[in-house]
């Protein structure tokens, strides 16, 4: 019995995000803690930690590395701020870039923690078929050979944190390979 108390105890205590990546999540490490609630905009630290992680996937399947870009981050944040303020979470209508979004509820992500939820979908990527199993569009996005500029944004309210990035070329056109 006391093995199913444990069971329950620890099942209660999941995050949304641990609940939507529960493959992998805690390999990306502790998010940030802070004593406020989280700052909206990508802090300087943010924005090259996002970079970083997205380089180092890229990297893995021999791309180039991408470069930020002020206005995709401005872009990224506008989007980003939207969300929170309006309660929703959905892609930029008629949007000119590649986007990928991140949502977590009742605790903080890190950049790491964000890249790597999405970085996690490799492995529903298929290059040999050029397919997904499952969702894999945010990971395919990230290693667009193509996409050359990357900019991100964050806003929090109310334990909830939203970030979006933007790709320029943008990603996953049907018809074509990523790498």
């Amino acid at each position: 019995m006391r093995g199913v108390a444990a069971v329950a105890l620890l099942f209660l205590n999941l995050t949304t995000a641990l609940a939507q990546y529960p493959y992998g999540y805690p390999n990306y490490g502790q998010p940030y803690r802070q004593t406020g609630p989280a700052p909206n905009g990508p802090r300087e630290a943010y924005a090259a930690e996002l970079l970083r992680d997205q380089n180092e996937v890229r990297a893995q399947v021999g791309v180039p590395p991408l470069a930020w870009s002020r206005q995709l981050a401005a872009a990224a944040q506008d989007w980003a701020d939207h969300l929170i303020r309006t309660g929703r979470f959905g892609h930029t209508p008629n949007d000119p870039y590649g986007e990928n979004l991140y949502e977590i509820t009742g605790g903080t992500a890190s950049p790491d923690q964000v890249v790597g939820a999405w970085a996690d979908e490799a492995r529903d990527y298929d290059i040999r078929t050029n397919r997904c199993t499952s969702v894999c569009g945010h990971y395919t996005q990230i290693v667009w050979r193509a996409t050359r500029w990357v900019g991100c944004g964050v806003a929090a309210a109310a334990g909830q944190e939203i970030w979006v990035c933007e790709y320029d070329p943008p990603g996953n056109v049907i018809g074509y390979r990523p790498y």
